[in-house]
């Protein structure tokens, strides 16, 4: 894909210390604790409603995709609520995301140039709208999270505009493409052990450790590309020389034998599951929490609601990418047969 941001700031992802640091510190002073410890929860109700909403609207029909219709437009729906974007918006922010979602996998082999082309555009539009967005959040301070950072003057300083803007544009893009496969690959993998998807209608209190297995078991992000070592490494009998390029495999680790028992069963009863779901160290999930909570909900919600669902067809079509996982559709048949 070609650079379409210009000038535009990268997001913190993408720095080292200590400028990761300290904009990270000053994103997630109000993404979290210790200094907005009641984000979260304070999503309670409009997360649950989100989901019955999308759900009502598939209660009855006999075929329906679980990404299309549901595990896609959940997550932008989230975090326009949590940017402060007007509900008369957010159409386009769906329109967006789903432009850009599409020209992530773009291959100049086999897909037509408009697909990159509106993935092009999508990114121009998104970015505009969100310069604006935060400049007339300036000295009106309010609860979403543009108008915290936007009037914030903590101990590391305010957050300039550009950064803002690729701040939020991380928590659009990072936080719907892995949420989208997070949900549905739980969907297929429940669907693939009926016993543990009857198990959490009777005891919907185990969709928290089964949120954490999944995490480990079909994480969303498999690989981590983009790492470099700074220095000679020994890893067991060889040395990777400082400069070199590291691929980490997160969904390898996770499955390591070593550290987990029978690692390749999927067991929402596994203790002590310290995954690498989220990743690990400067650079771990700091949407982490609200992304366990949005699976949460939306397993419970569509195992509760969803009248025998059963796959159409077992393995669904995949998204053609190395580094995410996530099936493009997930059809299933509810109801009787």
């Amino acid at each position: 894909m070609p650079s379409v941001e210009g000038a535009a700031t990268s997001s913190f992802i993408h720095m080292d210390s200590p400028e990761h640091d300290r904009l990270r510190r000053m994103a997630t002073r109000h993404f979290g604790p210790p200094h907005t410890p009641g984000l979260v929860t304070g999503l309670e109700g409009f997360l649950t409603a989100t989901v019955r909403r999308l759900i009502d609207d598939l209660v009855g029909k006999e075929q329906i995709d679980v990404v299309d219709d549901f595990a896609f437009p959940f997550p932008v729906t989230v975090i326009c609520h949590l940017l402060g974007v007007s509900r008369e918006n957010e159409p386009r922010f769906h329109l967006w995301v789903n432009d850009i979602m599409n020209s992530i996998d773009y291959d100049p082999k086999t897909d037509p140039k408009e697909k990159r082309d509106k993935g092009v555009q999508a990114r121009k539009e998104l970015l505009q709208c969100l310069g604006e967005l935060v400049e007339q959040r300036h000295g009106r301070p309010g609860d979403d999270l543009l108008s915290r950072l936007a009037n914030d003057d903590g101990p590391d300083g305010r957050m300039a505009d550009a950064d803002i803007v690729a701040t939020a544009k991380l928590l659009l893009i990072a936080g719907h493409e892995t949420i989208v496969n997070l949900i549905t690959n739980g969907m297929l993998t429940l669907l693939r052990h009926p016993q543990v998807l009857q198990r959490l209608r009777d005891e919907p209190d185990l969709v928290v450790p089964l949120v954490e297995e999944l995490l480990r078991y079909e994480p969303p992000v498999q690989i981590i590309p983009w790492r470099a070592a700074y220095s000679d490494i020994a890893v067991a009998d060889t040395v990777i020389p400082k400069g070199s390029q590291i691929m980490l495999m997160l969904a390898s680790g996770s499955r390591d034998p070593k550290r987990f028992h029978d690692p390749d069963r999927f067991d929402p009863d596994r203790r002590d599951n310290q995954h690498l779901g989220f990743g690990s160290g400067i650079h771990l999930c700091f949407g982490g929490p609200l992304a366990r909570r949005e699976t949460q909900i939306a397993l419970t919600e569509l195992v509760r609601r969803l009248d025998r669902p059963r796959l159409v067809a077992d393995p669904p079509p995949y998204r053609p990418s190395p580094v995410l996982r996530g099936p493009i559709h997930l059809d299933i048949e509810q109801g009787d047969r």
